[in-house]
């Protein structure tokens, strides 16, 4: 049986372009880094859980939820079999449940925050919009949307971003567990404008606080799916 089904929605992909020598800290043991025509990305990502089941079970009020996470790209070499996956540097939910479960079963980074989201379709645009507080000070990621649904292009660099099927977390320098996401290819809105109020040093800590200073190399709005995640397991 899957560890966790669900739906995600409305994901917001901010990409960063970053010098690989800061995420060399947070490097899963026999991981490497998986580049885009050599550059090093990192996403912030905003997104809606929906019908969430672990176990198969639905557990009241861990239904339906908000998550925002920093996530970087890695890649592993199985049996001369590349898989392409993600790490997270933090992962913030709306729930204290979700994030025990999440840091005990997966060892993952999550931290719980209060959030909300708000999604408009009017004037055919969509107008998504993820906030949070992090230590009372509020926090936004939102963007504005054609709300005409397009597949993402093949071997583009949204394809690149959306197309990781793996996670990998960091136990320590000799440990690393991983674990499978499933969901079929995805499809996008194209992005008008966006709107992001986010204290990168204050949310993910001083190695990420020159973010505050960026702007994203792209911004993209992908509509989801179902998707599945399985069972851990060391490698």
């Amino acid at each position: 049986m899957d560890f966790l089904t669900a739906e995600w929605r409305k994901l917001i992909i901010a990409n960063y372009l970053i010098d690989k020598d800061v995420l060399k800290k947070y490097l899963p043991y026999k991981t490497e880094l998986d580049l885009w025509e050599g550059d090093c990305y990192v996403s912030l990502v905003g997104f809606l859980f929906q019908n969430t089941k672990v176990l198969g079970i639905k557990v009241p009020m861990h239904i339906n939820f908000e998550e925002v996470n920093l996530r970087f790209y890695v890649k592993y070499n199985d049996n001369k079999k590349w898989k392409r996956g993600v790490v997270f540097i933090k992962e913030l939910v709306p729930r204290p449940a979700l994030s025990f479960i999440a840091n005990t079963i997966y060892k993952e980074h999550y931290y719980t925050v209060p959030m909300s989201h708000s999604f408009l379709n009017r004037d055919r645009k969509l107008e998504v919009e993820y906030t949070w507080k992090y230590n009372t000070i509020e926090q936004r990621l939102k963007v504005t949307a054609s709300d005409t649904l397009t597949n993402i292009p093949e071997k583009s660099k949204m394809e690149f971003i959306t197309e990781h099927y793996w996670g990998y977390t960091k136990i320590n320098e000799n440990k690393t567990f991983e674990y499978e996401v499933t969901h079929p290819r995805w499809q996008a809105y194209e992005v008008l404008d966006h709107e992001i109020i986010v204290d990168f040093e204050l949310v993910y800590g001083k190695d990420f606080g020159f973010m505050n200073a960026l702007s994203p190399a792209s911004i993209m709005l992908a509509e989801g799916s179902l998707i599945t995640v399985k069972n851990k397991r060391r490698v």
